[in-house]
């Protein structure tokens, strides 16, 4: 998130700021992490390319439950996530960052809408301080860096423990069943131009899960309580087997700046001082 001055990034009005200047004619659609937003995603960015105005391309498209209208449509008295709940139109940018966010409205709908009726339902309860609280914060997190994960316990123990060459070594053919769907919108935009140290926030989706009932098994499963205990694991998307060449020779794993050791757990004295604990009622 970009601040300044002191300035709280919650504050109404304000956005995320995208993480490059990278445009739409940088996408590499053949990258695997795109497989299953090529369809539907590279038309638009053809007539992107063509001239069009990002949220006219977007909304033409008619594939999201929501209108793409100009960043300017968004009032500076009033929240992104409020303005987008109360009119059913999402503030668009010219970009990447929200070119990503308009698919994943496209690819998710149901869980979208879930996460803007959350962020939402925060806002009215608590505003919009200088400090998310805990399940909007996370829902945060997920929006923009979400990768789903449909993989067996061997597999998923050993990222979770960040045992990375028992993951991605011992147990490489695992990942040829393992199914993976991109969702966080800021993490693709960097994937355009992928470096090694792109790490996203993996969300488990149980084996019996269909890839037809995806969206709304998540719609429902994104529950307050479940975000607000960040049952999150970090993944460096490079190293996913079969999605980035280097990756197939075993040094590749031995980087610890990049898979790193999971660190013990921090004792924290005044735990309420730590913007991301709030105290019981």
């Amino acid at each position: 998130m970009a601040s300044g001055g002191g300035v709280s990034p919650n504050r109404a009005g304000h956005r995320c700021a995208p993480a490059s200047s990278l445009g739409v004619h940088d996408i590499d659609w053949d990258a695997p992490w795109l497989a299953d937003w090529r369809a539907v995603g590279e038309p638009i960015a053809r007539q992107l390319g063509a001239g069009m105005p990002q949220p006219e391309a977007l909304s033409k498209a008619s594939c999201a439950p929501v209108r793409f209208v100009p960043q300017s449509d968004l009032p500076e008295s009033q929240a992104y996530e409020d303005f987008i709940f109360a009119t059913g139109q999402v503030p668009t940018r010219e970009g990447l960052h929200d070119f990503f966010n308009a698919l994943c409205w496209m690819h998710f709908p149901k869980s979208k809408k879930r996460l803007n009726q959350l962020q939402a339902r925060e806002i009215a309860r608590a505003g919009v301080g200088q400090v998310r609280g805990p399940v909007r914060d996370a829902a945060t997190v997920f929006d923009e860096n979400a990768l789903l994960i449909q993989t067996s316990d061997v597999v998923w123990l050993a990222l979770t423990e960040h045992r990375w060459k028992d993951a991605f070594l011992g147990f490489r053919s695992e990942w040829a069943l393992t199914r993976l769907w991109a969702f966080g919108h800021a993490a693709l935009e960097k994937a355009v131009k992928p470096y090694k140290s792109i790490t996203v926030h993996l969300w488990r989706v149980p084996q019996g899960v269909a890839q037809s009932d995806l969206d709304a098994w998540l719609a429902q499963d994104l529950t307050p309580e479940k975000l607000a205990s960040k049952p999150f694991s970090p993944l460096p998307l490079l190293g996913v087997p079969g999605w980035w060449l280097a990756n197939e020779d075993s040094s590749f794993y031995a980087d610890d700046s990049v898979f790193r050791p999971r660190r013990s757990p921090r004792h924290v004295e005044k735990p309420y001082a730590n913007p991301e604990i709030t105290p019981p009622a």
